[in-house]
């Protein structure tokens, strides 16, 4: 490190931890001198990323975001084994691509039990930690809460759910100390993407976005991006800085976003895509039901 983090010394938990964005994450935390719990539901890829990281860096724990016992559980385990957390991360998530008429209410509903119900279980498990340390709660969110993507229903329901969640938690835990911000983010390299040109739904979905939504971008500089954003407590951090420009946007999205669907290739088109299934390992790891 080239200089003193304020997270140096303090506690970190970040869920979703296992691969991809929250591995990452969980990396530039500890480069930042933050002692990381990482939390999961794949314990060899987790005991994978705490055994790249230095000696003692690290703890991970299994646990399913949306087993509230065992949320409750981890952060007693967390407490005990690094001290009271002063940074969570609600990072863990699912996604399915496919038109909404044709995929698995079963599948459906568990996005939003991961994405959304899981946030909230994260936020209630580890808010006293948070409160006895002033500490600060980052919420994933995505762009897809900024504008509707179609094929993406329940991902972007889910994630315009926990934006919603982390403002209002903020007004209400803020004037107690806690920081709370949501943190926006287009494609990155993580689990979700890594099937992206074997999917049909998702090289349409990447297709009808513009440039530089369409990009894929490496996961260790959004991290990095998150990382800065903890350190500063801010309300609102963006892994790719164009999307700052997006939120300012968003009240014309929702009819640009029509406006497009409507003129490159119609609703019976979309009707006719397979859906793909939980995304990624990660999506496997967690299944449709648990």
């Amino acid at each position: 490190m080239t200089r003193t983090s304020v997270l140096r010394g303090r506690t970190a938990v970040v869920t979703g931890a296992a691969r991809g964005l929250g591995a990452a994450l969980g990396r530039a935390l500890v480069l930042r001198g933050a002692r990381v719990a990482l939390l999961g539901l794949e314990g060899d890829e987790l005991a994978r990323v705490a055994a790249s990281l230095p000696d003692g860096a690290a703890v991970h724990r299994v646990v399913d975001v949306t087993d509230e016992a065992g949320l409750a559980d981890a952060a007693a385990w967390t407490e005990r084994r690094l001290g009271t957390p002063s940074v969570v991360v609600a990072n863990a998530g699912v996604a399915e691509a496919g038109p909404f008429g044709r995929c698995d209410p079963r599948v459906w509903r568990r996005i939003v039990e991961v994405n959304l119900v899981g946030s909230a279980n994260t936020a209630r498990a580890f808010l006293p930690g948070l409160l006895a340390t002033r500490g600060y709660h980052l919420q994933i969110a995505s762009s897809a809460a900024l504008a509707p993507a179609p094929l993406l229903s329940a991902y972007c329901a889910s994630k315009s759910g926990v934006e919603a969640f982390a403002h209002v938690l903020r007004t209400e835990v803020g004037p107690r100390g806690v920081g709370v911000g949501v943190a926006y983010l287009s494609w990155a390299e993580t689990g979700m993407t890594e099937d992206a040109d074997r999917h049909h739904a998702l090289r349409r979905i990447k297709a009808g976005m513009p440039w530089p939504g369409s990009k894929l971008y490496p996961v260790d500089p959004v991290a990095g991006r998150l990382a800065d954003g903890i350190e500063r407590r801010a309300a609102h951090v963006y892994g790719q800085p164009w999307l700052r420009a997006v939120r300012v946007l968003r009240p014309l999205l929702p009819g640009a976003v029509a406006w497009h669907s409507r003129h490159s290739g119609g609703p019976g088109r979309l009707e006719d895509i397979e859906p793909t299934g939980l995304l990624g390992r990660g999506g496997a790891a967690a299944g449709p039901v648990r």
